[in-house]
């Protein structure tokens, strides 16, 4: 019996083909296709071609999965910078699933946590041993174009996911530097609040480069005619991460510096997270940076300000925390979702 799942965002839709399999309880890809979603029209006319033309030899999926980055109402989705409305239940009826469900980008990966094998993933603090702590609480956190969080209870009989709003905390600098930082954040942007997905995010990380270079020092530092190119087109931005990132490797002390203030905006805000779920079944790191960022993630900078919270430092050594290497991860979490869903219906 086969099931289909998507992972849908704004800039392309990735959809895959998975079989139930009777001794594995992990979802077997049987084929995927990513489509750029600004080619098409609506997204029915995505999966009608995924369907009816990429997969006319293969069995019609049961159930489906659709996990989207949007607003969730009655099973239906708006994908804002699209303008496509979509709708479950006529998905359903038109494609003939026996179950079909939406649900958030980002919460959806928890349904893919006990499904996880180890090459998916990778431990950077085991935890220890905490008497009468709950294994069956995680929490989930991702930086890529924004700053993913959900939450979930996992237990040998249920799932239960918790959806998250907690990337559009309130940012709380920890030195002078910082604070100088969100400052600038305020009065660069206009507005009167800045989130922690202002700093978290790889356009975070590219506004904490910008920041940087504005100070008397960095005038004339290489990237200071890529961020005029910047002004004229928003493509061009997305790519300066990867450029941060790079020139960091390469020895290049202010953007180091940049890489720096990000990674302790980050670690800082896990350990945030950890207090307030006491995930003692595990703290993910997930996202499209997760993977890139493994060397800062083992890194002693990281792991000290993970664990800077003062009086209850201590709870912080007992809650294991892993990275997500697996980069379609939102896509395998959707088919395990869509898998349970044979079983639900």
């Amino acid at each position: 019996m086969n099931y289909l799942a998507c992972d849908l965002g704004g800039t392309k839709v990735l959809l895959g083909i998975f079989e139930k399999e009777i001794n594995d309880d992990s979802p077997k890809l049987i084929f995927k296709k990513k489509y750029v979603s600004t080619d098409w029209d609506s997204f029915e006319l995505i999966l009608e071609d995924f369907l009816e033309n990429e997969c006319k030899n293969i069995t019609h999926p049961s159930s489906a999965c659709f996990a989207v980055a949007g607003p969730l109402s009655n099973n239906k989705a708006k994908i804002i910078n699209l303008s496509w409305n979509i709708s479950g239940n006529a998905l359903q009826n038109k494609f003939n699933f026996k179950s079909c469900e939406l649900i958030n980008d980002f919460a959806v990966q928890i349904y893919g946590i006990p499904h996880l094998k180890k090459n998916q993933y990778i431990t950077i603090q085991n935890g220890e041993c905490f008497e009468g702590s709950n294994n069956d609480i995680h929490a989930i956190v991702g930086a890529g174009t924004g700053l993913g969080v959900a939450r979930g209870i996992i237990s040998d009989s249920n799932i239960k996911v918790l959806a998250s709003e907690g990337g559009h905390v309130e940012y709380s600098p920890k030195s002078k530097l910082e604070w100088d930082l969100k400052i600038w954040l305020k009065n660069s942007l206009n507005v009167e609040r800045i989130s922690c997905e202002r700093i978290i995010s790889g356009t975070g990380l590219s506004r904490i480069a910008e920041w940087r270079l504005s100070k008397s020092d960095a005038q004339r530092h290489p990237l200071q005619n890529y961020f005029q190119e910047i002004e004229i087109s928003d493509d061009v931005r997305k790519k300066l991460p990867e450029k941060i990132c790079n020139l960091s490797k390469e020895g290049d002390q202010l953007m180091a510096e940049v890489e720096r203030i990000w990674l302790s905006a980050y670690a800082s805000f896990l350990g945030d997270v950890a207090l307030q779920e006491l995930c003692f079944g595990g703290l993910w790191i997930s996202g499209g940076t997760a993977p890139k960022h493994l060397r800062n993630f083992k890194s002693d900078l990281f792991m000290k300000q993970f664990s800077d919270k003062g009086r209850l430092k201590d709870i912080l050594k007992n809650i294991p925390v892993s990275v997500i290497l697996d980069e379609e991860f939102g896509l395998f979490s959707a088919a395990c979702r869509a898998k349970m869903l044979l079983q639900i219906r």
